[in-house]
């Protein structure tokens, strides 16, 4: 049964290898559930409130089952709607955007309101066919470079998490190795161990080498706690403020600076790998339904225009975050067809569009389609029993969030270092000797690290495409739908001088 429903023999894997990418892809991205409460919880709205609390600290309980709910239910509508081992989860970046750029100019009402427009607008584009023409205008070789490109990304994303590299935030060179230029703290003896492990497993074709080598580092990381107990590295003003109230207990190892931010350069980036007191607790779920879907359009102080820059913004982010990273996770798993098409494209486009306005009807940001997805792609997944698996952890994790907890990002990030190689791999496909191509391509792969954001990379590689191919006078080869994308990204980039513009 699982076999017709899936097509698991057809795309040549097998239940076994399904199970564990799902679980894969799980570990790797489970950090979400930990993360999102720290983004949403530390920041105010205009009116002084934290999310599902009052003026004095968040609700981080009900922020943390509601994203695990909401990334259980998407994900499972992914596998078995869609059938592709894609999995969903509140987007990263966008909740920031969020937190930060919408929630401070109105109530958290107003502000997932506009993320419930934007999901609404852009599941209206997918029924039109026009997110999925976009998708198929996109030459071939753009797609692979924009899976090279993300390879990279996530090669980064995993470096910088587990603390291998980190920002310097002074001079001329914007990361360096470890702290200041040196590898500090146990933590990082845990990334490496967990990386070697994984390449050693890889080389001896060991099945579950990335499963295997999360779950290893993971018991290592919980060891090294138990007997250096090492503590956080970071925690935002918001939530030092707001758990502690501004004094950290003496047992943390950091330091608090002038921000109010706690930092420990040698502790544990996200969550400490300790053995939780209970396994069990029940979900809190009060932030669903908490959204106003046009109070952000009467904002005192936020144009209506304002407005609907904000949610171009986030459209035009999760409109081309997904489609790089689809196309990332179709070209690992070969299943991708010679004319560029993926099975079910329109299923996958449309449950990543009702995932976005779903992360607003929960009240935990807009939901999209997530990398770490490759993870367990490079396990061996090819099918939505994958998603169908990681789907159902996460809403295990809605009464195991504890169990969650444990999993350090040094633990889990060596597979995206492992995935980002697998990715990088495709390079070898892009023709460099034709302009038109390799300039697009080159600046879509160094971008989408660089600035830290898919969107960015894409449209730099869109609008360069099109430029090329002009002063080539092979404008006709461009599709007609890469120049009504490539001037929506021409007011994407000039946000900045249009909003000024507005103000006065």
């Amino acid at each position: 049964m699982l076999d017709t429903f899936f097509k698991i023999k057809e795309r040549g894997s097998t239940v076994g290898r399904e199970v564990r990418g799902g679980f894969v892809t799980f570990f790797t991205m489970a950090y979400i559930v930990a993360l999102n409460p720290l983004i949403l919880g530390g920041a105010k709205d205009s009116t002084g409130h934290y999310l599902g609390g009052g003026t004095t600290g968040a609700n981080f309980a009900a922020i943390a089952a509601m994203t695990a709910l909401m990334a259980g239910l998407l994900t499972l509508l992914m596998g078995a709607l869609a059938n592709f081992p894609l999995a969903l989860a509140t987007g990263l970046g966008l909740n920031t955007f969020v937190a930060v750029g919408i929630a401070s100019r109105m109530t958290w009402a107003d502000a997932m309101g506009l993320i419930v427009v934007e999901g609404i607008i852009i599941t209206i584009l997918v029924l039109t066919g026009f997110r999925t023409a976009v998708f198929r205008a996109v030459p071939q070789q753009l797609k692979i470079a924009i899976s090279v490109g993300i390879g990279l990304f996530i090669t980064l994303i995993g470096l910088v998490d587990s603390g291998f590299v980190r920002r310097t935030g002074q001079g001329p060179v914007p990361v360096t190795l470890g702290d200041n230029g040196n590898l500090v703290g146990w933590p990082i003896i845990v990334f490496a161990f967990g990386l070697i492990l994984m390449i050693i497993l890889m080389v001896r074709k060991i099945k579950g080498a990335i499963l295997i080598g999360v779950v290893a580092s993971t018991i290592l990381s919980i060891i090294v706690e138990k007997a250096f107990k090492i503590g956080e590295n970071y925690l935002p003003a918001g939530v030092v403020k707001g758990v502690f109230g501004g004094k950290m207990p003496a047992n943390y190892k950091g330091f608090l600076i002038p921000s109010g931010d706690y930092i420990n350069p040698k502790g544990w980036g996200l969550n400490v790998p300790t053995i939780p007191s209970k396994i069990v607790a029940k979900p809190d779920f009060s932030l669903f339904g908490h959204f106003s879907i046009f109070g952000g359009f009467h904002v005192a102080g936020v144009s209506i225009v304002a407005a609907v820059l904000i949610v171009f913004t986030l459209l035009l982010s999760d409109f081309f975050d997904t489609v790089g990273t689809v196309t990332a996770i179709a070209t690992e798993a070969n299943l991708i067809d010679a004319q560029g098409n993926i099975p079910n494209n329109n299923k996958i486009l449309f449950v990543d569009s009702v995932a976005a306005a779903a992360g607003g009807v929960g009240s935990i940001s807009s939901n999209t389609s997530y990398i770490e997805s490759a993870s367990g792609v490079g396990e061996g997944a090819r099918t939505g029993l994958a998603s169908v698996v990681t789907g159902v952890l996460f809403l295990l994790t809605t009464f195991f969030a504890p169990i969650v907890k444990v999993i350090p990002y040094e633990a889990a990030t060596p597979a995206l270092v492992i995935v980002g190689f697998l990715m990088m791999s495709q390079i070898k496909e892009v023709e460099w000797s034709d302009y038109g191509i390799g300039i697009p391509a080159f600046l879509s792969i160094i971008l989408m690290p660089f600035t830290y954001n898919i969107s960015v990379g894409i449209g730099a590689g869109f609008l360069s495409h099109v430029l090329v191919r002009v002063v080539q006078g092979r404008a006709k080869e461009v599709h007609a739908l890469l120049y009504v994308v490539s001037g929506l990204f021409v007011v994407y980039f000039l946000q900045s001088p249009i909003n000024l513009w507005i103000s006065k």
